[in-house]
């Protein structure tokens, strides 16, 4: 029988994190000045903690989009999967990074973006999530033709993964935002 008691998920800090998440928690701290607080979840679990650091800057570093698209790809997710925590604190980033306002609103709102390849990058990400990675040659050949490339096609699993580590774990500890993101809360539009 299901009961309303909810799980509590510890947060950590350097000081009393397990052993093998300490050195993480020390790079969370130098990348972003504080520790975020999916990231005091994550110390939990040393190997999904490192997954999820290492898939995301892959993404930053590695894949071949501009920061804006990477940000569509992250955003996209956010919202797919309902993601209370990182859809605040991406809103927050791509303000911080001054970018356009615009498109903050429409990945949010799920609202077609103007641009248009920006917005076949969100419909590509989107129908990825939707249909499990079983899109139609129609589907990919629509993202191709905006201006992407197969490399940039696979590389959009590589933002999916880190956002399914994040997205997932956020849904699951039910993390509290970050004090930076508050501004930025958000209320998936099927839950107004």
């Amino acid at each position: 029988m299901p009961t309303n008691k909810t799980i509590a998920f510890k947060s950590y800090t350097k000081e009393n994190a397990p052993k093998d998440s300490a050195p993480l928690i020390e790079q969370s701290l130098k990348n972003y000045g504080f520790l975020p607080n999916l990231h005091a979840i994550l110390a939990e679990a040393p190997a999904t903690y490192q997954a999820y650091l290492d898939t995301f800057a892959l993404f930053e570093h590695k894949a071949s989009f501009t920061p804006l698209e990477q940000q569509v790809v992250f955003m996209t997710a956010n919202f797919e999967n309902t993601c209370h925590y990182c859809l605040p604190g991406h809103s927050f980033l791509m303000t911080y990074k001054g970018m356009p306002t615009e498109v903050i609103q429409a990945l949010r709102e799920n609202a077609p973006i103007k641009d248009a390849k920006l917005e076949a990058l969100r419909t590509y990400a989107r129908l990825l999530i939707e249909k499990r990675g079983h899109l139609e040659d129609s589907e990919l050949q629509d993202f191709l033709s905006s201006g992407y490339t197969q490399r940039q096609a696979l590389e959009v699993l590589v933002g999916l993964a880190a956002k399914l580590i994040s997205n997932f774990t956020n849904a699951l500890a039910k993390t509290e935002l970050d004090e930076v993101s508050i501004p930025h809360t958000w209320v998936s539009p099927s839950e107004r």
